[in-house]
């Protein structure tokens, strides 16, 4: 729409407020709020920030940095009695001569889908996002405690994280953005909403408005939401498992019904998987970007800790599962909901493209549980462990120059600076496990 008509629609509704909403290279939001009367000039790119103040932008000598609302991205908030109605635009990062920021991490992910479409190749994604719902503590601050016990797929209406969950998928609905579906997961106070494949953009817009929303509607319940990848030693994790497909002429390239495997993967969709699987290690540090992602990607529950990919296994990194209605569809089940989206994708698809370039072989699929075999034996399979911790994983990144090049220098180098830092700060510390152990030695 026009420039002109978004306004119009914004005044029709009633907006007061327009809350323009940009991510850090973390993927944190941030956002400027506006008056809907300065909405014509906010839509012109007028609109400054401190860069100096985000992490991973600029340093303070070149601190000046400005929105670009993207008008496809206009969405009303969900509606707060006795509050006026506010609406929201996401927005690229601009330099103050009007280029695309190096940083923007939005604009790294635009980046990636034009080198796509060099190849008339149209990305496109799904992603299942995981999360807890947590009580708040007496003084109103975050806990791990709470009162639902229920377990995957279960039905517990009377639960407030049950409402909370479906009053999220029906907001997310208002806001344009499909959810395919919304359960209960395995663990105690864990929940799932599955957002509909589209464009890889528009679902890297949607994780990032999901991540809000939840927050903001389980507050509204008197709960707490997290998307922490581990809260329990003892329970599975959240992940955000995303399921691509690459189309070219409006049909997917990754999937053969006819071919030779039992997949029903073409010859592009097993090099696809080949380009994830030999990117793996490398984009580890984007797709899992926390110390406590690591506590997730361990042998024993659901979420993968080797290198190979399956058409049963729950556990795999890779996973192509039964083709529903003939069509295959690859799905990675490494990344968690701490990740910066726009990153996380941009290097997710670029590795699967990668492997169509150069023609990777994936090896065929392993449906059994490696974890239980010794380490010769998965040597002998040529199964590879993803990174065992956040070091490891950036030191995977340093050596994968394609996955540096997918998010650019500089979100390379400013991701690698907070992260080497968090790990300095945790190495460190001195933990509670520490101090149970062998304090009294």
């Amino acid at each position: 729409m026009s420039k002109r008509d978004l306004v119009k629609r914004a005044k029709d509704a009633g907006v007061r407020i327009v809350r323009l909403q940009f991510n850090d290279i973390h993927g944190v939001t941030k956002n400027v709020a506006i008056p809907i009367g300065e909405l014509d000039t906010a839509l012109e790119g007028t609109i400054a920030f401190d860069g100096s103040c985000i992490e991973g932008f600029v340093r303070h000598e070149e601190s000046d940095m400005y929105l670009a609302p993207d008008p496809a991205t206009f969405a009303l908030l969900p509606l707060v009695a006795g509050q006026p109605v506010e609406a929201r635009l996401l927005c690229d990062v601009h330099n103050p001569d009007g280029s695309t920021f190096e940083g923007c991490t939005r604009s790294t992910l635009r980046r990636m889908i034009e080198e796509a479409a060099r190849d008339d190749f149209v990305p496109e994604a799904g992603a299942e996002l995981e999360f807890f719902l947590f009580e708040q503590s007496t003084d109103g601050r975050a806990s791990t405690a709470t009162s639902d016990r229920g377990s995957y797929f279960d039905l517990s209406p009377i639960d407030r994280g049950d409402a909370a969950r479906c009053d999220v998928a029906l907001a997310l609905e208002d806001m344009g953005i499909r959810v395919e579906a919304t359960h209960h997961e395995v663990s105690r106070g864990q929940h799932e909403i599955d957002l509909c494949p589209i464009g890889a953009l528009a679902l890297a817009d949607a994780i990032s408005t999901a991540r809000v929303v939840v927050k903001t509607i389980a507050a509204r319940h008197g709960l707490h939401a997290t998307f922490m990848p581990k809260p329990f030693v003892n329970q599975d994790g959240s992940g955000l498992h995303v399921s691509q497909r690459l189309l070219r002429d409006e049909r997917n390239v990754l999937s053969d019904p006819a071919g030779d495997n039992a997949a029903g993967l073409s010859e592009a969709g097993l090099a696809y998987v080949g380009g994830l699987l030999a990117h793996a290690s490398g984009f580890t540090a984007v797709t899992n970007p926390t110390i406590n992602s690591y506590k997730r990607l361990v042998p024993g529950y659901d979420a993968p800790s080797y290198i190979l990919w399956s058409q049963r296994a729950k556990s795999a990194l890779v996973r192509v599962p039964a083709a529903a209605g003939g069509e295959a569809r690859i799905e990675l089940r490494s990344p968690d909901p701490s990740c910066n989206p726009y990153l996380a994708l941009a290097c997710i698809i670029t590795a699967g493209l990668d492997g169509i370039r150069r023609k990777l072989v994936p090896g065929d699929p392993i449906d059994i549980n490696v974890a239980e075999l010794s380490d010769d034996e998965r040597a002998a399979m040529g199964v590879e462990q993803l990174p065992l911790s956040l070091y490891d994983a950036v030191q995977a990144l340093d050596q994968d120059h394609v996955m540096r090049a997918a998010i650019g220098d500089h979100s390379y180098h400013r991701l690698r600076e907070a992260q080497l830092a968090e790990w300095e700060t945790y190495r460190t510390q001195v933990h509670p496990w520490e101090l149970e152990a062998y304090l009294s030695l």
